[in-house]
């Protein structure tokens, strides 16, 4: 069963504020620390502790110049939706958190600004399954060390294979996929896989590609 903090259905808000951030991944059950300062954000922060502590992270689609007639960069249809965990707050006014995944949720219509944050219509109806414990997946680990090992030599990513064999493998798909310097449709695709299974087989794929120039092995490239 899922913890006792853990939300229910019935728990899911019909509005949630969201965070556009870029190359940030929030996947259900994955933890996500935060370092909130601006006020706008601020601002979010205090009035979600003062109700369901929800907090919906989405990624921006593009982190170029709005485009003209549009005062906020498009976000992508799906993110997902974390609770505050815990929380702690600094001498100079920031708000440090840990959001912890728990839905994933359609973005509805966007709402007027409220205290300067967006907020959004959720639809959680193609996702209600995250709030469950997700069964056993497989996973070949060898085949992911190996990936993972020229992955981070390519991205100069440190990596400590004590902690990431100890890890169970969902635990171990989650952090990589959260973790790994992806693009943003990489990241997105990772998010809105299906199932635990289709999102590890994803990871291995996306973990296999970038360890190499344009995503080719080593013997296809000139």
């Amino acid at each position: 069963m899922p913890g006792p903090f853990h939300p229910r259905r019935e728990d899911l808000p019909d509005v949630v504020p969201i965070f556009p951030l870029a190359e940030v991944l929030l996947l259900p059950s994955g933890r996500l620390p935060l370092n909130i300062f601006e006020p706008r954000y601020l601002n979010m922060v205090l009035d979600a502790l003062g109700g369901g502590r929800m907090i919906g992270m989405v990624l921006p689609l593009d982190n170029g110049p709005l485009q003209p007639g549009r005062d906020r960069p498009q976000v992508f249809s799906v993110g997902c939706a974390g609770r505050i965990s815990a929380f702690s707050e600094t001498d100079d006014g920031r708000i440090l958190l840990t959001l912890t995944g728990v839905c994933r949720f359609g973005v509805g219509k966007e709402l007027p600004l409220h205290r300067g944050y967006r907020r959004v219509e959720a639809q959680w109806g193609d996702f209600v399954q995250d709030l469950e414990l997700p069964g056993d997946i497989s996973l070949n680990r060898e085949r992911v060390m190996a990936a993972l090992k020229a992955f981070s030599a390519r991205h100069r990513m440190q990596i400590d294979p004590q902690i990431v064999g100890a890890l169970t493998p969902l635990n171990l798909v989650t952090s990589l996929a959260m973790l790994c310097p992806f693009s943003p449709v990489e990241r997105q695709a990772l998010l809105e896989a299906d199932s635990p299974q289709e999102r590890a087989d994803t990871l291995v794929t996306l973990l296999e590609m970038g360890a190499f120039d344009r995503g080719l092995p080593p013997a296809s490239r000139q």
